[in-house]
């Protein structure tokens, strides 16, 4: 199994997709890695490892470029040359921490959509407070979204969730302001009809309220309601845990507590840490592309390979292509 990952996007890129990738390559045996980029500052942090190569370029698709143009003008940067390995039958599946706008692009343009997928979804694994973990589809690849998208993108979520995070029947629930079947807007509204006439366990209208109590193991929604979810999330986890900071620092007795309940505030902090699940699929595509949260570190990395390995081992790509060509 191969795998290329643009060792130049992201944050902390290249020191910490270097050091995730030998990870990953030292925990899975079975797979190959190509880490595309600029192989001087690459090989600053690579060990020797006999899995893993280097392809050179020194052109990067930067977070402030334009997306589309980005990838049209910059033809051997890190991250179309990745997508390119994928095209090309050269590796499995491409993994980016870089510009997301131009991996959607990249995604589209170079690796190609599977046919009879109208819209890819961006799918991340959004935690629970029970640790399951839930999916979140879509999150921002698509502004606006017909009731056939949303149709789609529930499927492709079923079948994720049940190959990769090996949920036995997916429960699926649309995002919605009320439980009730006929609250919504028109999209919601025609999309539940769909849903409900398909052949996966929809479990019905669900809030954003009751998303991280774990409603739902798949929870569709249009791209752009699902990005400001996404959002409203992570910044309200990060909210959080800085007022608990300040308050467990804010005198000695509270120091003293800190350093009592320490154990457990790093347990809690892992259980609701979005790197523990890996990247943001791309869904939709003829194979996988993960897009890795830009600030990853070398454990967010090694988590996105996992998680691709498993959407490779796992076929979702043909899977998703078999079960659309029947409907």
């Amino acid at each position: 199994m191969k795998i290329a990952i643009d060792a130049m996007g992201g944050d902390h890129a290249p020191k910490e997709i270097v050091l995730g990738a030998m990870k990953a390559a030292a925990e899975f045996k079975d797979i190959e890695i190509t880490l595309v980029g600029d192989e001087s500052k690459i090989r600053e942090y690579l060990s020797s490892h006999d899995r893993i190569e280097v392809l050179h370029t020194e052109e990067v698709i930067l977070a402030t470029d334009e997306p589309v143009r980005a990838v049209r003008r910059k033809k051997t940067a890190s991250m179309v040359l990745a997508a390119q390995l994928v095209k090309d039958g050269k590796a499995d599946a491409c993994i980016s921490a870089g510009n997301t706008g131009a991996l959607m692009a990249v995604g589209l343009f170079v690796v190609g959509r599977i046919e009879g997928i109208e819209r890819p979804a961006l799918s991340p694994t959004l935690p629970t407070l029970g640790g399951e973990g839930f999916l979140l589809l879509d999150v921002g690849a698509n502004v606006d979204a017909k009731p056939e998208h949303l149709l789609q993108y529930a499927i492709m979520g079923s079948i994720y969730s049940e190959k990769v995070r090996g949920i036995s029947n997916p429960r699926i629930g649309l995002l919605n302001i009320g439980t009730e079947e006929k609250k919504g807007n028109d999209l919601t509204k025609q999309t539940f009809d769909l849903l409900q006439n398909a052949n996966l366990n929809f479990v019905g209208n669900v809030e954003a309220r009751d998303l991280l109590e774990g409603v739902a193991d798949v929870v569709v929604t249009d791209g752009f309601t699902g990005n400001m979810v996404l959002k409203s999330i992570e910044g309200t986890a990060m909210s959080v845990f800085k007022m608990l900071k300040s308050a467990l620092t804010s005198s000695f007795k509270s120091k003293l507590a800190a350093a009592v309940l320490k154990p457990d505030l790093v347990q809690l902090k892992a259980k609701m840490d979005y790197s523990e699940y890996g990247g943001a699929g791309l869904f939709g595509l003829k194979a996988p592309v993960i897009k890795a949260h830009g600030s990853s570190d070398a454990n967010a990395l090694f988590n996105a390979v996992r998680q691709t390995r498993e959407m490779v081992a796992h076929q979702v790509s043909q899977t998703i292509k078999e079960v659309i060509e029947k409907n």
